[in-house]
């Protein structure tokens, strides 16, 4: 098969299947086909023009194309009415390694529960009373003796509790006062210093906005993978827009197995359908620290999550 037409209409058959997976208004197919992509396979041309039209930014619509491609190929070119129903997830398509991986950062539970993403040191102490199971201080302040002061207090706040507190951004600091893990974003890879972190026992959690910087994420073997924003959020810039359950239960299918948090714009009544996806954990932040009662908002969180993930009683990681 070859030319513009047979590949545009693969492209229109690929985006009606999989329209659940849509993100804004659907971009019409025509407008969704470049010159450069004469030079893909068609059916990958096809797949880019697809993710193109479901609204994936120009890098996810790229990783989708090869992972359809590979998937294609390693099927021996079976049926391609069979491929074109079935969104590429196995993650030997997407050129992920098998997990649990022996390079991996020190382990998690995948079942990470509630995890309260939290602005200090007082408000990482009164979740940890309420039974939050994970924490994470996100201490915005260019004052380093301020964050010290604050990364302290949080991890001996959550001292003699069953709380795990994970600190974001500053790694250097939660290495020195004994954190449980760090929490990073994608922009801060270049420069914290990984190896600091691996060999200081710490877990690390990264940020991921989509299929390329799950992909570049993977490849640092962390201890959980962050999906979001599942909804919109306020609270900072995305490089993506927000990528909805079903994407959300897309990305957990391609990572089965590894410790994922769905983070971005969830609530209590959000939470069924992000539960649904399969991940093992639901960040909130505003759920929490805006609620008139935080702890009874904490309580009543928990267990949503809790009749769904409860994981299994020798999980103690």
């Amino acid at each position: 098969m070859s030319g513009a037409a047979p590949v545009a209409a693969l492209a229109a058959r690929i985006a009606a299947a999989h329209a659940a997976l849509q993100v804004g208004p659907p971009l019409p197919i025509a407008r969704c086909l470049r010159p450069a992509d004469a030079a893909l396979p068609p059916l990958a041309a096809a797949a880019l023009a697809a993710a193109r039209s479901l609204g994936y930014v120009e890098d996810d619509a790229a990783v989708v194309a090869r992972a359809w491609q590979a998937r294609h190929a390693r099927r021996g070119h079976a049926s391609l009415d069979a491929d074109l129903e079935v969104w590429p997830d196995d993650p030997a398509d997407h050129g992920l390694a098998p997990w649990p991986r022996a390079d991996a950062f020190a382990p998690c539970p995948q079942a990470l529960g509630l995890y309260a993403v939290l602005p200090d040191a007082a408000w990482v102490a009164r979740m940890a009373q309420a039974g939050v199971p994970t924490l994470q201080l996100r201490c915005k302040s260019d004052d380093a003796a301020h964050v010290r002061a604050e990364v302290r207090a949080a991890v001996r706040a959550v001292a003699g509790t069953p709380a795990r507190l994970f600190v974001n951004d500053h790694w250097a600091c939660a290495i020195d006062e004994g954190a449980y893990g760090v929490h990073l974003g994608q922009e801060d890879l270049a420069s914290a210093d990984l190896g600091a972190i691996r060999a200081a026992g710490l877990r690390l959690g990264l940020s991921t906005h989509g299929y390329a910087e799950i992909l570049r994420a993977e490849r640092c073997a962390p201890s959980y993978l962050a999906l979001g924003a599942v909804y919109p959020t306020t609270l900072k810039a995305m490089p993506t827009a927000p990528q909805g359950p079903a994407r959300l239960a897309a990305y957990a299918r391609l990572l089965r197995g590894r410790p994922l948090v769905a983070i971005g714009g969830i609530d209590e009544a959000r939470l069924p359908a992000v539960l649904a996806s399969g991940v093992g954990a639901v960040a909130v932040v505003r759920a929490i620290v805006g609620a008139a009662d935080p702890e009874a908002a904490a309580h009543r969180l928990l267990r949503a999550v809790a009749a769904v993930t409860q994981p299994p009683r020798s999980e103690t990681l």
